[in-house]
């Protein structure tokens, strides 16, 4: 175990030489609460997730002790309630889902994923104006 001086977090060592694996579909589910709301303790994420329609207690327990084990959360010991809290950010872990999509799904053809995407969902107003922000910058950046 490492502590974080900052903030009292204590990190699984486990796996200190490599980055964090995958999370699953449970593991994402609290992740998002932890995302979401900060730092909080098993109850605080058992009771979103119960909103949810989730899970009980010990299993949210149990959850967050072995995400903690795989270095996805770390866990602040110094109050009677254990705090965990997100190691791994939202938008790293939804790069590197998006990336073992594109390679597993899509060939790795970022054009087959955006068409796809885009040709099954409706995109709002907004989203497009990122999009075509996003596109108009690239198309800078290429033609440099």
């Amino acid at each position: 175990m490492v502590i974080d001086a900052k903030q009292g977090f204590l990190h699984s060592r486990m796996n200190d030489h490599r980055l964090p694996p995958r999370p699953t579909e449970a593991e994402l589910q609290i992740l998002q609460v932890l995302w979401e709301h900060g730092t909080c303790t098993v109850r605080d994420v058992h009771e979103v997730l119960h909103r949810r329609g989730g899970t009980g207690y010990t299993t949210a327990l149990k959850m967050l002790q072995i995400m903690h084990d795989k270095g996805l959360v770390g866990r602040d010991e110094s109050q009677r309630a254990h705090v965990y809290r997100a190691v791994v950010s939202k938008e790293r872990t939804q790069k590197k889902f998006l990336s073992d999509m594109l390679q597993r799904v899509f060939d790795g053809s970022s054009s087959r994923l955006v068409l796809q995407a885009l040709g099954d969902h409706k995109a709002s107003h907004e989203e497009l104006l990122e999009i075509r922000a996003l596109l108009n910058r690239l198309d800078k950046e290429a033609g440099k």
